[in-house]
């Protein structure tokens, strides 16, 4: 049944770990991954706790198919509630530490309570035990990785740690695994620190051989690989060019924020696209890219290897940043880059390096940034107060902060609580660009009507993949509709956000969806789970796990008034680009949303709505 049929539950105030078997029912009603997990967390925590308590709860959760040959088969989920939003918190890694823990023959482990010194959770197989972590205390993720192989010997090792950022209590912390994979959004890294968790450290060996129906599963999976390897984005563009390929092309349609959102084109935007990675530079002649990368079990590989400019500024005496690693995606090249106005490609990947060493989410962080240069060109902010000279399209600028961010030292300590709360306290709170607290990714709502209603109902605050409309809007997967119409916009998010948790929940990536649908997800899990799950139950699942997160927001406190945009979006039209002239058409897209999801006029599922999805 693919399931391991086990989770570890791990009491950091007792010290203890104890086995439980997996509540099967539940599993076959939210699958796995987020949807299970979610259900785990809003089943046991008051929605109302504060996120950096110890009654708050944190999840590492795998998917049915994770671990299995299925294409993808990597993913796996941190869930919390989070401490940047307030908002249920659901963050996605890939790499090969997921698969890892499948193969250990887990679930999911969750976690409780608060550790009175730091720990590490070390996994090998049925062997788990709490160690303590006081050596790993204060160092990278990098270094936890490197010293916890080193001291266990096994280079094998999978490790899922938080860095500095975590530890130090940056808002926008990430948990990272394989040194540049992250479970990057919303803060749960920031959890995972203030409960004194460093690390999970795991190997498994058992691999995953429950599958319901092995030869029709190997049918399946292949069939459905091929139509990722024929398919132009996951078979050309994504393995070539990754999700940078998107820079220039989102720039040319004029939806590319730019300065913190005043603009939406960027003039350099070429300068730091994908196709300035591949070209040799003026400085040595080399490359910025030097290979592309996979996670496990993955036949996109759109993953970006990077090895800088060793002469550049940032990184002239630092030789440990000189070496092949974890090159910029779509969305850190853009906040990093065009929101504070930079085109200087080696810092943005300097300012890419620390994020993923010391675990911090790069959109947050950049989004966070570009507010500052905004307050500091204003006069709000000054020299004094930052360290430095902090205009727009500085790149010394944007390395200091991410070291400082890093470090947690002087000003970073500000910008690592997010663009909310820092234009907050400086008076001009509608300079954030964020959604329930949760910064913008790299898409334009004016200029792409459906995302812009997209940001302001995801559940986790601002969020491009929880309902990826770009891929209809822009690209035209699966039909092409009109980026700047608002019309049929609510149904089509509301059918990306419900496909979208069903693919998440079941321990793939996201990015297949560019090639298939819903129903082409069913076959697979049919044959490794239960034949139950048909595309319309699949369907159904997604709009059911949406619902749950829904109710836990609600009884969070938050209500119709936080499905919004910043002013600047539905009130500054677009200057350039096929959009000038507009602002996001939300307030009339909004009811209709809620009228398509079932819910009431104050974005409450309704009594039917929830008899239906069985709530």
């Amino acid at each position: 049944m693919s399931w391991a049929g086990k989770i570890l539950r791990v009491d950091l105030t007792a010290g203890t770990v104890k086995v439980e078997p997996l509540n099967m029912e539940w599993a076959r009603a939210y699958i796995g991954s987020r949807g299970l997990g979610s259900k785990y967390l809003t089943s046991e925590i008051d929605p109302k706790v504060d996120p950096l308590s110890p009654n708050n709860k944190i999840i590492w959760a795998t998917g049915p198919l994770t671990g299995t040959m299925a294409s993808t088969g990597g993913r796996y989920t941190v869930i919390t509630k989070g401490p940047l939003t307030g908002a249920i918190a659901c963050s996605n890694s890939g790499g090969y530490w997921g698969a890892e823990l499948k193969m250990a023959g887990w679930d999911m482990i969750i976690f409780e309570g608060k550790s009175a010194k730091p720990v590490y959770l070390f996994i090998n197989d049925d062997e788990v035990e709490l160690r303590d972590a006081s050596h790993l205390w204060g160092q990278s993720v990098w270094k936890t990785e490197e010293i916890l192989k080193t001291s266990l010997q096994d280079p094998l090792l999978r490790v899922s740690s938080i860095g500095k950022s975590g530890e130090n209590g940056v808002l926008y912390a990430a948990v990272v695994n394989d040194l540049h994979r992250a479970a990057g959004r919303s803060g749960v890294g920031a959890v995972m620190g203030s409960k004194n968790l460093k690390a999970i450290a795991v190997r498994g060996t058992k691999g995953v051989g429950n599958i319901r129906d092995p030869k029709a599963f190997m049918k399946t999976t292949f069939e459905k690989k091929k139509i990722l390897a024929e398919n132009a984005v996951t078979g050309q563009g994504l393995p070539a060019y990754g999700t940078q390929v998107l820079m220039n092309v989102i720039n040319e349609i004029g939806a590319l924020p730019t300065r913190n959102h005043r603009d939406v084109q960027f003039e350099g935007a070429k300068d730091i696209s994908a196709e300035a990675m591949v070209t040799p530079r003026e400085t040595d002649g080399k490359k910025h890219l030097v290979t592309n990368q996979a996670c496990f079990g993955c036949t996109i590989a759109c993953g970006r290897i990077s090895k800088m400019d060793e002469g550049h500024f940032t990184v002239k005496n630092k030789p440990q940043y000189w070496g092949a690693n974890g090159g910029l995606e779509y969305e850190a090249a853009w906040a990093l880059g065009a929101a504070n106005g930079v085109n200087d490609l080696e810092a943005l990947q300097y300012a890419n390096l620390l994020c993923n060493e010391e675990g911090f989410d790069p959109i947050s962080f950049g989004a966070t940034v570009g507010a500052v240069m905004e307050l500091y060109e204003m006069g709000v902010l000054t020299k004094e107060q930052l360290g430095i000279d902090a205009k727009f399209g500085s790149a010394q600028a944007l390395a200091y902060f991410a070291e400082i961010t890093a470090k947690g030292e002087g000003f970073g300590k500000e910008i690592g609580q997010g663009s909310k709360r820092l234009t907050e306290k400086y008076g001009y709170p509608d300079l954030s660009m964020s959604v329930k607290g949760q910064e913008f990714p790299a898409y334009d709502g004016r200029a792409i009507q459906g995302i812009g209603l997209a940001y302001a109902t995801s559940n986790r605050g601002a969020c491009h993949l929880r309902g990826y409309t770009i891929a209809s809007e822009v690209l035209g997967i699966p039909v092409k509709t009109d980026p700047v119409e608002s019309e049929g916009k609510p149904e089509l998010v509301k059918a990306f956000q419900d496909a979208t948790a069903a693919f998440d929940s079941s321990g793939l990536c996201v990015f297949t969806t560019f090639a298939w649908g819903v129903a082409d997800l069913a076959p697979q899990l049919q044959a490794a789970c239960n034949e139950e799950f048909t595309t319309e139950e699949l369907e159904k699942i997604g709009e059911r796990i949406w619902n749950m997160e829904r109710e836990f927001n609600n009884a969070a406190g938050f209500t119709s008034k936080d499905d919004s945009l910043p002013k600047r979006l539905l009130t500054e039209p677009a200057k350039t680009g096929a959009s000038k002239g507009m602002v996001s058409k939300l307030p009339e897209m909004l009811p209709k949303y809620y009228a398509a999801r079932g819910w009431d006029s104050e974005g409450r599922p309704t009594a039917e709505t929830k008899a239906r999805l069985s709530l």
